[in-house]
């Protein structure tokens, strides 16, 4: 098994992560830089606890590590960047900020099969890759999704994902999360 890193190096290796990569698009309006604080921001107002708000910031690094920009999709490819993201921070942090995110595109598909309207709030760049990731539950992957302890956390988490797509928008820097990032990764040491 691998060591897991210090907090200070792997907080180090996300910011330059999103230093070299954040201005990279997916096919929305924003960044990934953008979408990443603003989504950890509609957290924050909400109220949601640190791993949270963590899950907010980090849930599409997986886009970042693939490189993947906005192309994937439009060449018919789910890029399963929910569980990228979720493999490569479970380094360091706890199920708290990696289960949400492994979760966050099985949240979106749960919410279009419960409540079809939900689909008139999706960017078309969401509703692109809902397609490719499997469109609207079933019965049974409702009753599965429901069962995961991270579920609810999930479904919070892809409401502020859809919220984090303003163009222009101003708030928080990434820098200014590192400290609650250290504390997440010293806390899952510990554990």
């Amino acid at each position: 098994m691998t060591a897991r890193p210090t907090a200070d190096a792997f907080v180090a290796e996300l910011t330059t992560l999103f230093n070299r990569l954040g201005d990279l698009r997916y096919g929305e309006d924003v960044s990934q830089l953008d979408h990443a604080v603003q989504t950890a921001h509609h957290a924050k107002l909400d109220g949601a606890p640190p791993a949270l708000i963590a899950a907010a910031l980090l849930h599409d690094v997986g886009h970042m590590m693939q490189k993947a920009g906005e192309d994937a999709a439009d060449h018919g490819v789910d890029t399963r960047h929910e569980q990228i993201s979720a493999g490569y921070l479970a380094r360091a942090f706890g199920p708290e900020v990696t289960e949400p995110i492994r979760l966050h595109v099985a949240a979106k598909r749960y919410r279009v099969a419960v409540d079809p309207a939900y689909l008139e709030h999706l960017s078309k760049a969401s509703l692109q890759s809902l397609a490719l990731q499997g469109g609207p539950m079933n019965s049974a992957e409702i009753a599965a999704f429901l069962a995961e302890p991270a579920a609810q956390d999930a479904l919070r988490l892809r409401g502020y994902d859809e919220a984090g797509k303003a163009p222009e928008a101003e708030v928080s820097s990434f820098e200014s999360y590192q400290d609650l990032l250290r504390d997440l990764i010293a806390r899952a040491a510990e554990a």
